[in-house]
């Protein structure tokens, strides 16, 4: 059961993570003039996307300093996905297999 959850929530951290990516790499596209935001549907996509992750962003911009044009929020984010994803969850396996046997 705790494979499947920790399995789960695996998943969806590399979910956010390439939510997150490609929100970054669209804010660039648009920033350098590239995508053309009166287009409805890169509009509706852009903010379908700003409405995923405003959540994960909110709290830490609170704390962040302000950089000016420099968002630091998505960054925080990656870092504490890939931390999540690299030592938590393996450590979490760890221990539960020691338990187990």
């Amino acid at each position: 059961m705790i494979y499947t959850l920790v399995g789960l929530v695996d998943l969806l951290l590399a979910i956010v993570f390439w939510v997150i990516l490609i929100q970054v790499i669209l804010s660039w596209l648009v920033v350098f003039n590239v995508l053309n935001t009166r287009s409805a549907g890169v509009r509706a996509f852009i903010n379908g996307i700003d409405r995923v992750t405003e959540p994960l962003y909110r709290p830490l911009r609170r704390v962040l300093p302000n950089i000016g044009a420099i968002d630091l929020a998505p960054l925080v984010v990656v870092i504490i996905i890939i931390f999540l994803r690299s030592y938590l969850l393996p450590g979490i396996l760890m221990e539960v297999g020691r338990t187990i046997t």
